[in-house]
């Protein structure tokens, strides 16, 4: 395989280029076509409302010209009958497009929601060396609900608004072509300040979600490792911190509302004072007799709903910039393609699966480091049922292999089988379906002891959930807490000790009875009896199953089939453990130093205990 030369999936940048106008809200076109009966009678129902509004331009003409004077006096009931047919029209209509369309809005982000979770969490590991997970829970709430905004009102509110605008504007000319004239001259001077400040409020409404994001990604790491930052006494370096973040975000908030407002402030004064103008010039008509005192009414009804509706798309307008800015990072997200890719033709792996491991000339660097070679050439086989320990300093690579292994990522040279097949020409998920890990640190999810446990295999039976916790000498403390299997164990664990959090990683992998096993010293936070519980569970796990370890500890090294010595991403050396310290070498300084001349497991993993 080619070196790899690529950029990152995705570096959240301020620099990346942002769409013109409102364009990039057409990407939700697609997410609304699903639904193309509900838009179509949400359409009918605005055009219904839109054409009962401007009917009551029509009726006041009629009340005020023949209901209210001395020859349709005895009409003047059926007028304003009439009249309030028309406004029940306008409600009833009214309450279908905003039902319609607010039902619209929240199906469309919540399928948003989901295609861009889904997309989000099958991407390589690569990606989430650049993206701040606090940074995606802020496109995935925050983006989202201004999406939400604008398909199930926004979008709604400026088409009612358009269509008011263009029937009021037919209205008026059927009611005064000269005074119409008056207000078409300053139509130009309104729509130029919509235009200027509406890509000023564009800009700084991305830069605005921009600062959003930091502070809740901010918020997210610092609260995620809160026992950490108050162990360092570090809580007023992040108050400081997050405060400068938030004003951050306040000052570019306080400069697009004045953008708006200002916006909003011009349009009203033009237009009002075009209308002021306008009805000077229609009640000097009306004494000379050239005009109506019904049609300058109704004049004067549509000139309004004209001047509303433009200072509403004025409104809208700067709605619809915040929106197109939080799609536009949406898409973004959407269009990062995986590097860990599924083949076009995958190759099954063999089943049963037999576990067999090989690597080879694996040369690898991560690509947040790529002048650091994790992995450099690095060959290694392990058979069928065979343990093997790996050793070295910090750095030499032994976690890197597992991620190799559970291909988060790819090599940039050589290649990795599994009984037998090249796992690049399998799928991801049935090589990660071999495997089993438990890590040093476990993660535990905020839901039940049984939920986390059965995570190793969704379809497992409760006596099988129970089965795997005796076997990793977790069954007694679960069946103590205050509701057994059924406990919520707080976020990440929380309401558990390391070692009980360890038990139950444990159990979770027994659980999953996986082809490979892989364990980064699963038993180090254990104390010395249920050490020894679990230890010998994970001896009938690892009966007859490929099992690949992290070795920090003499008597897991001792009990391995071969150790494999690494250091700088190379194997060093490999043997038993009397071999390998009679051969002198790193190994046998690394054992030296960790468990003395004696070679006695009688320190706490310091050397052989890093990445």
């Amino acid at each position: 395989m080619a070196e790899n030369s690529r950029r990152p999936e995705l570096a959240i940048s301020e620099e990346r280029p942002a769409s013109s106008g409102v364009r990039p809200l057409l990407a939700v076109a697609k997410f609304l076509k699903p639904y193309l009966r509900v838009i179509v009678g949400a359409l009918a129902a605005l055009v219904v409302a839109a054409g009962a509004t401007l009917a009551i331009g029509e009726a006041i003409r009629q009340v005020v010209d023949e209901g209210i004077s001395a020859d349709g006096s005895g009409n003047i009931d059926a007028f304003f009958l009439g009249l309030l047919a028309v406004v029940a029209v306008l409600a009833a209509a009214t309450y279908a497009r905003f039902y319609l369309v607010s039902w619209l809005g929240e199906r469309a982000v919540a399928d948003i929601r989901n295609a861009v979770y889904s997309h989000v969490i099958g991407l390589s590991a690569e990606f989430f060396d650049y993206t701040r997970s606090g940074e995606l829970q802020s496109r995935l709430t925050t983006d989202t609900t201004l999406i939400q905004t604008v398909v199930g009102s926004t979008a709604s509110i400026a088409l009612r608004n358009i269509l008011l605008f263009i029937g009021g504007i037919v209205m008026l000319v059927i009611t005064s072509p000269k005074l119409t004239a008056l207000v078409f001259v300053v139509v130009p001077v309104v729509v130029l300040p919509i235009v200027v400040f509406g890509r000023k409020v564009r800009r700084l409404s991305r830069r605005s979600q921009d600062r959003i994001a930091d502070v809740s990604a901010l918020a997210g790491e610092t609260l995620g490792a809160v026992q950490t930052v108050q162990a360092f006494t570090h809580e007023e370096p992040h108050r400081i911190e997050f405060a400068d973040t938030t004003e951050s975000a306040f000052r570019i908030a306080v400069r697009r509302i004045r953008a708006r407002a200002m916006l909003t402030a011009i349009v009203i004064l033009f237009i009002f004072g075009a209308v002021d103008a306008v009805l000077w010039i229609g009640a000097k008509d009306v004494v000379v007799g050239t005009m109506t005192g019904g049609e300058l009414a109704a004049f004067v009804f549509y000139a309004i709903v004209v001047a509303g509706a433009l200072g509403a798309l004025s409104e809208v307008y700067g709605d619809l910039q915040r929106a197109a800015g939080a799609t536009d990072r949406l898409m973004e997200l959407l269009t990062v393609e995986p590097h860990i890719r599924i083949p076009e033709a995958p190759i099954r792996l063999p089943d049963p699966p037999r576990g067999a491991l090989e690597l080879e000339g694996v040369k690898f660097y991560y690509p947040s480091r790529p002048d650091d070679r994790a992995l450099d050439g690095l060959s290694l086989k392990v058979a069928s049922g065979e343990t093997v320990a790996l050793v070295g300093p910090s750095g030499a690579g032994k976690s890197t292999v597992f991620q190799m292994l559970l291909r988060f990522y790819d090599p940039q040279e050589g290649c990795i089988r599994l009984d037998g097949v090249d796992i690049t020409d399998a799928t991801p998920k049935d090589v990660r379906a071999r495997m089993g890990i438990v890590q040093q640190d476990p993660i535990l999810f905020g839901a039940s002891a049984r939920e986390n446990i059965r995570y190793g295999r969704p379809d497992a039976t409760d006596d099988e959930v129970r089965a795997a916790a005796e076997m990793a000498a977790a069954a007694e403390f679960i069946d103590a807490l205050p509701q057994g299997f059924d406990t919520f164990l707080g976020e990440r664990g929380a309401r558990l000790s390391g070692g009980q959090r360890q038990r139950i990683a444990i159990a979770r992998a027994i659980l999953r009875n996986p082809a490979v096993l892989l364990l980064d010293e699963a038993t180090s936070a254990l104390d010395a009896e249920n050490e020894r519980l679990v230890q010998t569970a994970l001896e009938k796990l690892m009966a007859d199953r490929t099992t690949i370890v992290i070795a920090h500890r003499l008597a897991t090294i001792k009990k391995a089939d071969r150790i494999v010595v690494m250091d700088a991403g190379r194997l060093i050396a490999e043997g038993r453990h009397d071999e390998l310290i009679a051969g002198g070498g790193l190994y046998a300084r690394l054992a030296q130093l960790q468990f003395g001349m004696g070679g006695e497991d009688t320190t706490e993993p310091t050397a052989l205990a890093g990445e």
